[in-house]
């Protein structure tokens, strides 16, 4: 008999142990009473209207826009060279038109293997005039372009951030022409 009295006893312990630990979890997720009053930050976020953080109230100069078809709009607002070996493009792609617009196919550029998975910005090239080398997006191992994918309209006004990565022309190099199919062409400068 005294087996089953000392079981029933561990039992009753393991039992109240874990009441008292969901009763300590919910007192400490309830905020400790003041929920009618926000807190400080809370509070000058809602009082001073909208106030961009830090980072959104950077004014970024576009290094270049690229206007498309349909009122699209491909605006770069950076190219950084990384120690890896390659320049990352990015920006955004914005439909200024009245009504949506399709992101044309050719965007995707006209090789198999890109085109395969899916619409993209793979098309793009940055051509190095001065060096006379044309640098295409690159791939991952199974053929995917190393972009924005999944492209298929925007409604008006909408817009989209996008990127590229393109192999690093030489280090000398600062000035080139990035060309999408559809978008006009622009000269950015490489940074990094």
């Amino acid at each position: 008999m005294s087996i089953r009295i000392t079981a029933q006893a561990r039992r009753g312990m393991v039992g109240l142990t874990i009441a008292a630990g969901l009763a300590l979890g919910a007192v400490g997720c309830g905020g400790g009473g003041d929920d009618d009053k926000p807190s400080p930050s809370a509070s000058a976020s809602k009082d001073s209207g909208s106030q961009p953080s830090a980072q959104e109230g950077k004014a970024e100069t576009p290094l270049a826009e690229l206007q498309g078809t349909s009122g699209l709009l491909l605006t770069i607002t950076s190219a950084v060279r990384d120690s890896g070996g390659f320049v990352t493009v990015s920006g955004n792609l914005k439909n200024d038109g009245a009504q949506s617009a399709a992101i044309p196919a050719q965007t995707s550029g006209d090789e198999t293997e890109v085109i395969k998975h899916g619409q993209s910005l793979g098309g793009a090239t940055l051509v190095d005039s001065k060096g006379k080398k044309r640098y295409y997006v690159l791939r991952d191992t199974d053929g995917r372009p190393l972009t924005t994918t999944g492209l298929t309209t925007l409604d008006a006004g909408q817009s989209l951030p996008v990127f590229m990565q393109f192999p690093a022309p030489p280090a000398d190099t600062i000035d080139v022409a990035l060309q999408l199919p559809t978008f006009s062409s622009g000269t950015i400068k490489i940074s990094g």
